[in-house]
C-alpha cells in the first residue's frame, strides 16, 4: 500500500515474508533508477559538480546524477543529465555499473557511465539546466578529486566510490 507519493520517490508499507517463512511489515522507498555520470574531459581530468544540498544543509562536491524518466533508457539519461548539469554533450556514453546503494529500505538502482568526448550541444537542444538547481562545473585532475575524498571533503557516497572506477 502506498503511505507517500512525492515528486521523486514514493513509499509503500508492505508485508514481507521471509525466506525462513516469517512475515514482517516493511517500508520500502520506491525510486526510479539513477546515472551517475563520470565526466572525462580528457583521461587525466574529471568534471565534478558544486551545488547545495538542502538535506544537510550545505554545498558539496559530487559526480553529475539524476533519474531515469519513465520510458527513457539508462544511456539516455546520461547524455541528457550530462547537458543538463554541464552544458556538454558526451560523444561517448560507456556502461560500468550498476548497484543498489540502499537495498534495506530503498530500491533505487545507481548506473554508473564514463561520459567522454565532451563537446558543446546542438544549439537547439532541449536538455536545460533544473529551475531548482544552482551548480557550479569544475574540472580537476583525478589525483585531485581523489584527495578532496580522501581529506573528507567530498562526503557523498555515490562521487566516493564513482571516483574508485576512474
Amino acid at each position: 500500500m502506498i503511505v507517500y507519493r512525492g515528486r521523486v520517490f514514493s513509499v509503500e508499507v508492505d508485508k514481507a515474508r521471509l525466506p525462513n517463512g516469517r512475515e514482517h511489515e516493511m517500508e520500502i522507498v520506491r525510486h526510479p533508477p539513477s546515472v551517475v555520470l563520470l565526466p572525462m574531459k580528457d583521461d587525466d581530468h574529471v568534471i565534478l559538480i558544486r551545488q547545495y544540498r538542502h538535506t544537510i544543509g550545505r554545498e558539496i562536491w559530487e559526480l553529475p546524477a539524476g533519474s531515469v524518466d519513465a520510458g527513457e533508457s539508462a544511456e539516455a539519461a546520461a547524455a541528457r543529465e550530462c547537458e543538463e548539469e554541464l552544458a556538454l554533450a558526451p560523444g561517448r556514453v560507456q556502461r560500468i555499473a550498476g548497484l543498489y546503494p540502499t537495498p534495506g529500505y530503498c530500491d533505487e538502482e545507481m548506473i554508473y557511465f564514463r561520459v567522454s568526448d565532451l563537446h558543446p550541444p546542438a544549439p537547439a537542444s532541449p536538455h536545460k539546466p533544473d529551475d531548482e538547481e544552482d551548480i557550479v562545473v569544475q574540472a580537476f585532475t583525478i589525483v585531485e578529486a581523489k584527495a578532496l575524498a580522501t581529506r573528507g571533503e567530498i562526503v557523498d557516497l555515490k562521487t566516493a566510490y564513482g571516483l574508485t572506477l576512474i
